[in-house]
């Protein structure tokens, strides 16, 4: 029997206050933070390095390009988009979701590489990241976690480079579609009902695309019966299709 349908989260319950401190055993994100397969002596150790939960309204950034890394930020709820600045200007790199941890870009560097900024009201666990060093030398688990952490990050990264590089405008829509439905479905939600919470401006930044080029792209879609739009809420009435589109086993038909 098929599990029960959920549909992606709302934004962050309203009247949080901006600084609150909570423990990790309150945490619904489940097998994806960074604290993931630590015996309950080294979670409870995990937990007391956190300094803060800090709610960031949708629009606020949580840091900026250039600004010195003093924390990473573990996604409690919400959404982000990364912005990062270049020689053809600004471009969306990634949208992080609960569970994630954000501001690894500048653990080589020292420095933010990009700005986060919250597309919905959201909580991030504060983790300041010289003590989280320190940490890493009494925990080994917990370093080799955030090794597979980076690892994953640098995957992204490339898959996001090959997207841009060698995949056609449809292919680029449904890699996108698919890989948040996988994104959605590994937080225990629906993979084929969600909502986009980015705009299709920065979803246009992110393929490589012009905002025109993304309603095209989703009009086209629905039309062949992928997918089913209303407003932000989409469905993947033909997942099979999108992923076959995505992989390249599947051809896609010329944009009109």
């Amino acid at each position: 029997m098929n599990a029960p349908l959920r549909v992606s989260p709302g934004p962050a319950p309203p009247g949080l206050l901006t600084v609150m401190k909570g423990q990790c055993g309150d945490c619904n994100t489940g097998g994806l933070c960074l604290s993931t397969g630590l015996d309950s002596g080294s979670k409870m150790r995990f937990d007391r390095l956190v300094g803060q939960h800090r709610r960031i309204a949708a629009g606020d950034t949580l840091y900026r390009t250039g600004q010195p890394l003093r924390s990473l930020y573990a996604l409690r709820c919400g959404f982000f988009k990364i912005r990062r600045p270049g020689p053809a200007g600004d471009q969306i790199t990634g949208f992080p979701m609960a569970g994630e941890l954000l501001g690894l870009e500048a653990v080589g560097t020292g420095i933010h590489q990009s700005d986060a900024i919250a597309l919905e009201d959201s909580i991030v666990c504060e983790l300041p990241f010289a003590a989280l060093e320190r940490l890493f030398e009494d925990i080994p688990g917990l370093h080799r976690r955030f090794y597979r952490l980076m690892s994953c990050e640098i995957n992204r990264e490339q898959h996001l480079m090959l997207l841009l590089g060698h995949m056609r405008a449809e292919q680029r829509m449904a890699t996108f579609l698919a890989d948040m439905g996988a994104a959605y479905a590994a937080r225990g939600y629906s993979p084929a009902q969600f909502q986009l919470r980015m705009s299709r401006e920065d979803i246009g930044s992110y393929l490589g695309l012009t905002i025109e080029s993304i309603s095209r792209l989703l009009g086209r879609f629905t039309k062949l019966g992928l997918i089913t739009v209303d407003k932000r809420a989409v469905v993947l009435t033909d997942p099979q299709r999108i992923a076959e589109m995505a992989s390249g086993f599947s051809p896609c038909s010329p944009m009109v």
